[in-house]
């Protein structure tokens, strides 16, 4: 008979899932390799029931690879031959439309034995900094992006497969790196395994699926009562999207319907799939897609199978966002991470209050550098930058976000300690938020120096930049306006975004990221956090005057109130007086 859970001992089950998964996340900070995942958690940790259901993911996942899982792992878990898998088997596979959308996103996966009986499936998504390939935006297959793993077996029955492992090693840059994540991944679902064993005998389960059908019953209709409180109707809105380099704009179509309990999400008339990496799978769009429902109707509620299933999505065969193989695909995420942006400007006019103006860590800023150091030695690592985020009706934007791909900044000192190259400076860009009764949040400006003293790097340093608004900027909502544009300067000179650029030892070079949107009209914005945002940095004197129409005295930065208000009215009149 299957057991009957009552709403308590739910909440006290539900949190011991997730502090598993927690725990599994936790192994990784201490076994990984690469400070892409040590430093900027670039990975993702769930697990399903027997079915393939999901039932929890990490707490600090990256929605990206989440959303994808959720997809992806039940179809794989739903191909196995259930009979064939055994105790200690470990698959691998980092197919891009199986999965989480490029190369570098590697999946291991581990079926959980309860003696003889199969109870459940753990898998965890990486990113590796190195797949192989020709690290760069303009590639225009995935064959050129790197090694493509099918799904394969890299454990049987606890043996390692060190053929698999073979080819892994001579196919990258830095094989003790990559390997050694690899080894982190399996390490980290041996963790959340463990501890799903130990709780099903504490707890008495025979299985988790009772378990899993009352969770996920629970949060679905937690969702369905969210999506019913945004009004019935449908939604559209078009957008753009700059091509890297001087490639053509893409144009994202998109129209969200509300139906009662269900949203439906059809992307038709977007644009076909590009000649370059900025291609999306279909799980990657829905992923972000997922994220900014979710995260529009109720933030707090479990995400699990449960969650997805009121969220439809349709997309052609062909577009960017659903694109066909063998399209390169390795800078998915200069269009991928739109997504989310543009469902909450389709859904603005209907949720006001619960979304949030354009965001200058849409994309995340991506960059990879590589080389020799001066005795020969390969190097090579993967940061991630965030921008200002976007403002919203209640709050300002935070600085330097990663957002909506939630990864870290990783520190100048574990930069410097993995490269040759010196971080001259990191630091906020003012006025670079946008304006607005809430304003966005600020950009980051990111300077590095490739030494040329006697251990400067033997040869050039490749860098490789997938980042996005250097021509768009992040806009504003409701009179807001738009944060700053991003820039890529080599020794003080504009430089190409897109493909690789070869730096020498003695250049400079420089990155900017972009500033959030506003939101709100910012002549309605309280003089006093214009002050504080002045004598904190954030705006300058004369943006203060410019854009929000506030007098501070250069010496005291004391508000003149008779002097702003006036002002004020002179702008607003300006305004009326426009053609």
């Amino acid at each position: 008979m299957a057991r009957g859970f009552d709403p308590i001992q739910i909440e006290i089950l539900w949190r011991r899932l997730i502090s598993i998964v927690d725990e599994a996340d936790a192994s990784v900070a201490r076994t990984a390799f690469s400070s892409l995942l040590r430093d900027a958690h670039d990975y993702t940790c769930m697990f399903t029931d027997s079915h393939g259901r999901e039932m929890a993911q990490g707490t600090l996942c990256t929605p990206g690879q989440a959303g994808a899982m959720s997809l992806g792992v039940k179809r794989i878990i739903q191909s196995l031959d259930r009979n064939s898998l055994k105790p200690g088997d470990v698959f691998i596979v980092n197919d891009p439309w199986l999965l989480a959308g490029h190369l570098n996103d590697i999946c291991v996966l581990s079926p959980i034995f309860r003696g003889e009986d199969l109870v459940a499936f753990t898998a965890c998504v990486f990113h590796h900094s190195d797949i192989g390939g020709r690290i760069s935006s303009d590639n225009r297959q995935v064959y050129e992006e790197g090694l493509f793993i099918p799904l394969v077996k890299l454990y049987d029955g606890g043996r390692l497969n060190e053929s698999i492992m073979e080819l892994i090693r001579w196919n990258v840059r830095t094989p003790e790196e990559v390997t050694g994540d690899i080894r982190s991944q399996v390490a980290a679902n041996h963790v959340c395994g463990r501890k799903i064993l130990e709780m099903m005998e504490q707890e008495g389960l025979e299985t988790l699926d009772g378990l899993a059908e009352e969770i996920i019953q629970r949060t679905e209709k937690s969702m369905r009562d969210a999506i019913s409180k945004i009004p019935d109707g449908v939604y559209p809105y078009e957008g753009i999207i700059e091509g890297a380099g001087n490639r053509p704009d893409i144009t994202i179509r998109l129209k969200v319907e509300v139906e009662g309990s269900d949203i439906y999400v059809d992307f038709a008339g977007t644009s076909p799939q590009v000649d370059w990496g900025g291609n999306v799978v279909y799980n990657f769009t829905y992923a972000y897609v997922f994220m900014a429902i979710k995260s529009a109707c109720d933030p707090d509620i479990p995400i699990n199978e449960g969650a997805i299933r009121p969220v439809h999505m349709t997309a052609p065969e062909g577009c960017v966002v659903n694109c066909k193989f063998p399209a390169a695909v390795a800078a998915r995420m200069q269009v991928g991470h739109f997504m989310t942006e543009m469902v909450y400007r389709a859904l603005s006019e209907a949720i006001p209050d619960r979304i949030i103006a354009g965001s200058g860590g849409t994309p995340a800023q991506t960059n990879i550098f590589h080389g020799r150091r001066h005795d020969g030695r390969p190097w090579l690592t993967m940061i991630i930058r965030g921008g200002g985020m976007g403002a919203s009706l209640l709050r300002d934007g935070h600085h330097c976000a990663i957002f909506p791909a939630n990864g870290a900044n990783t520190p100048v000192e574990i930069f410097e300690s993995d490269t040759p190259l010196i971080v001259e400076a990191r630091e906020l860009l003012p006025d670079s938020g946008g304006p607005g009764r809430t304003r966005g949040g600020l950009g980051r400006r990111f300077v590095v120096r490739i030494p040329a003293d006697e251990k400067a790097p033997q040869g050039p340093v490749t860098i490789a930049v997938q980042a996005g608004r250097f021509k768009y900027p992040p806009e504003g909502l409701f009179g807001g306006k738009p944060g700053s544009r991003a820039r890529f300067l080599v020794n003080g000179e504009p430089a190409d975004p897109s493909g690789l650029t070869h730096c020498l030892p003695g250049d400079l070079v420089e990155f900017h990221s972009a500033g959030g949107g506003g939101f709100g009209d910012p002549l309605e914005r309280d003089p006093e956090m214009v002050k504080r945002d002045v004598e904190m940095g954030y705006v300058s004197l004369e943006g203060a005057r410019r854009d929000y129409g506030v007098v501070l005295d250069p010496f005291t930065l004391g508000l003149d109130s008779e002097a702003t208000e006036k002002l004020r009215g002179e702008l607003r009149a300006r305004r009326g007086s426009a053609p």
